[in-house]
């Protein structure tokens, strides 16, 4: 016989309280294993918004489960744990076993930067975004080579031009630069040391 009437399952599934319910989220062990063979398999930094998109959660959601995910790492010495920068995670090594690591691997090769690169990268960090002739005006001297060089390294990216006569070039730092000075973000940055002042004789 012919019957109109609709199983409990299939009235749960076409409600509109089904429709409004959000889909669960995934386990804390299931994503720190998955998160931790995604961005071992990548090697490179990945935008946390790539990330967040990837396991369906929101960046407010990923940053206190990457938060959780450090604790246990810290608290259980692993080896590995999970580098985040304001955009971007990666997986690294426990810096408490660098010695080991240079034992097997010999000390990593660092191209060392030149006092104007430093001064240079310096300006940019503390004043980005800023053009080449912002950055001269600080320094009082030419800057092109050290701009270029920093470029090829990777420590700063071009960010656009600036809505003035000529549009010059926007420069900012990279995580590359956080990365090579041990920074989580900008914001870790010591502050600028106070401009000398000549004491007034009284």
């Amino acid at each position: 016989m012919t019957t109109n009437s609709i199983s409990e399952t299939e009235a749960a599934v076409l409600s509109p309280e089904a429709e409004e319910r959000e889909p669960e989220k995934i386990d804390k062990t299931v994503f720190r294993s998955a998160l931790e063979s995604v961005l071992f398999v990548t090697g490179e930094p990945i935008p946390k918004a790539e990330i967040a998109k990837l396991f369906g959660l929101s960046l407010k959601e990923l940053d206190a489960r990457i938060c959780e995910a450090e604790e246990d790492n810290a608290r259980e010495r692993r080896g590995i744990r999970i580098y985040a920068t304001d955009d971007t995670l990666q997986l690294v090594t426990a810096p408490e076993n660098n010695e080991w690591l240079i034992k097997l691997l010999a000390p990593p090769q660092e191209k060392n930067l030149s006092d104007s690169m430093m001064e240079t990268l310096s300006v940019i960090a503390y004043r980005q975004p800023v053009t080449r002739a912002d950055i001269e005006a600080v320094r009082g001297v030419r800057c092109e080579y050290a701009v270029q060089q920093l470029l090829k390294q990777g420590f700063i990216k071009e960010l656009g031009r600036k809505d003035v006569v000529g549009r010059p070039m926007l420069f900012g730092t990279t995580d590359a630069f956080l990365r090579r000075f041990g920074l989580h973000s900008l914001e870790e940055l010591p502050p600028m040391p106070e401009p000398e002042t000549e004491e007034q004789e009284v």
